[in-house]
Formats: C-alpha cells, sequence, structure tokens
C-alpha cells in the first residue's frame, strides 16, 4: 500500500475531548496550482475500522483503492469513527471536519458526495437525510435506514449497492428505502448482487460506472438514473 497517499490528521470536534481522525487524499494535479475547484467524496467506513489509528481506514473500500495506487479524480475524506461509538451518533462532528476541509482546500462545494460501507452505509444515508442540500449525491453500500427518511431525500441522486445473501444487514433494509423513495418519484439506482453476502462494497467499489456517476453529478440538479 502506498501510505504517502493520504494526509493523516485530527479533528477537534468539541472542547470535551471528542476527536475525529481523518485521513485526507488530494489527487493528482491538485497541486499543480491554479484556482481550479476539485470534486470532494465523503467516505464513512464500517465498524471494524473504528478506533483512533487513521491508517486501517486504508484497508477497506474507497481508501484502500486509493492506497493501492488507483487514481481517484476527486478529493478524498476519510473520517474515523471512535471505538465507542457509530457515525448516526458523530454527524455533526463530520458535518463541522467537512465544512473545515472545504473551506481549507479548493472544494467545488456543488460536487461533494457521500458514500460508506457497512456501518457507513447507514451513516451515509444519515448524513444524506440529516444535511440533504449540502451533498450532490448519496451512494450507500449494505447500509440500513429508515423508509420514513424518503421525504428528505427524495430529490437527492441516490446509487445504493447490496448483496442479496447479507446476514450482517439483510437487503430488505435497503428494499424499503428504495421502495419508499420510488413511490415518491425518485429515480433512485439500486444494485443488488445476487449471491454476494456482507462484502458488497469490494464489487461496488471497484465499478469505474460508480465513479462517472458521482462526478456527474451536481448539487441541486436532479440527475435520472
Amino acid at each position: 500500500m502506498d501510505a504517502g497517499a493520504f494526509q493523516a490528521h485530527t479533528f477537534k470536534v468539541d472542547e470535551t475531548g471528542n476527536r475525529l481522525p481523518y485521513l485526507l487524499h488530494l489527487p493528482e494535479g491538485y497541486r499543480g496550482g491554479g484556482d481550479e475547484q476539485w470534486p470532494l467524496v465523503l467516505f464513512l467506513h464500517g465498524a471494524s475500522e473504528r478506533g483512533d489509528d487513521p491508517a486501517v481506514l486504508a484497508t477497506q473500500g474507497l481508501p484502500k483503492r486509493v492506497a493501492d495506487g488507483i487514481p481517484v479524480p476527486f478529493v478524498l475524506l476519510a473520517p474515523q469513527c471512535p471505538a465507542y461509538s457509530t457515525w448516526t451518533l458523530e454527524l455533526s462532528g463530520v458535518y463541522a471536519l467537512l465544512e473545515e476541509v472545504s473551506a481549507r482546500y479548493r472544494i467545488d462545494r456543488d460536487r461533494t458526495c457521500v458514500t460508506g460501507l457497512s456501518m457507513g452505509g447507514t451513516g451515509s444515508w444519515a448524513m444524506a437525510t440529516r444535511y440533504p442540500g449540502r451533498f450532490a449525491a448519496v451512494a450507500p453500500v449494505c447500509g440500513s435506514w429508515l423508509p420514513e427518511a424518503a421525504p428528505r431525500i427524495d430529490r437527492l441522486p441516490v446509487w445504493t449497492f447490496h448483496g442479496a445473501d447479507d446476514l450482517n444487514i439483510p437487503v430488505g433494509h435497503t428494499d424499503k428505502v428504495v421502495d419508499a423513495l420510488r413511490e415518491r418519484g425518485s429515480s433512485v439506482r439500486f444494485t443488488r448482487y445476487d449471491h454476494v453476502g456482507h462484502d458488497s462494497w469490494t464489487r461496488a467499489y471497484a465499478d469505474p460506472e460508480l465513479y462517472t456517476w458521482l462526478l456527474a453529478q451536481r448539487r441541486g440538479v436532479a440527475r435520472a438514473g
């Protein structure tokens, strides 16, 4: 793995000791100067990567692809959830971190997307629901969320992924949210992997079409499919 692909930092959430370690990847060309603004993808990891060592984030999902030397044409922001918590309890801190990074670097705020796997898939649904006007798109992978949230995100481009044989988070969790969105006229995309268990993220993040889709989205512009 290319450890030099990332910068490791710690974000101070508040004065009570809450911190969010995080990895930041700047794509090739970012340091070339100029005033070009770059899209940003916020990645939320799964439960096994919680803790205070952000290096473990490079072992799964989107950060693993970057660590393996696969180039991505966007800024990648990957915070680390504390071992005692879950993403749904850390939304405000993650949002504050996102705002700080967006202000510090040349980020196109209209091309900021959120994705995540397992616990982070749930977290990406949650971030999009809490802050629907902040993101251009959301791509949850094998997460669980509430169909009651559909009115909050029915205008947000969504592409979600889940394994049909997932025993950790059954695919029915995604079915319910997708059905609720479609009932409201959303053009949500849903990729269901037959004969795949909980690890649907390896296939999802290896699909180049996902990145083409993410980069095609702009905040406030509804797109079909």
